[in-house]
């Protein structure tokens, strides 16, 4: 059960976007504003990647492996949970907010609770895993005024 009183934040969140909200009402009939909109630029990993995958030498004569590339997507995806960990911290530490609830697929919450510094760790009173960045506000508060009674 979420419950989202006055003035508190919510993070609607993936790896590439985020959407900052803060409830203007109460937790009863949650309405959201938004406060801030955070997207990151991330194309498709093949259109990252500068080459096809390395290969190496194996021990047998003439005998070689193929080495994996490092997955630039995945990569951008998880400094992007880093950026929002400081971003959070940063609005915290200047009194932007006392709670929050996040919202994010299961992976990107995951990572993100592992960044969070201690100081917005201890603000968040709630956490929705679902992937909810494409859906408009209203669906957003209808989910949470659902999830709270």
């Amino acid at each position: 059960m979420t419950q989202v009183p006055n003035d508190a934040w919510v993070l609607v969140a993936d790896g590439e976007k985020a959407l900052f909200l803060r409830n203007i009402t109460d937790e009863a009939d949650p309405n959201l504003e938004v406060v801030r909109k955070e997207e990151q630029d991330n194309p498709k990993d093949i259109d990252q990647s500068a080459n096809r995958p390395g290969r190496m030498h194996d021990t047998g004569p003439g005998q070689k492996s193929a080495v994996d590339d490092t997955d630039w997507h995945e990569l951008a995806k998880e400094r992007f949970a880093d950026d929002l960990a400081d971003l959070l911290y940063a609005q915290a530490h200047k009194g932007k907010f006392d709670k929050i609830v996040l919202i994010a697929p299961p992976k990107t919450l995951g990572e993100l609770r592992q960044k969070l510094h201690k100081e917005v760790a201890d603000k968040v009173i709630g956490e929705v895993p679902k992937t909810l960045t494409n859906h408009p506000i209203d669906e957003i508060e209808a989910m949470l005024r659902k999830d709270a009674a």
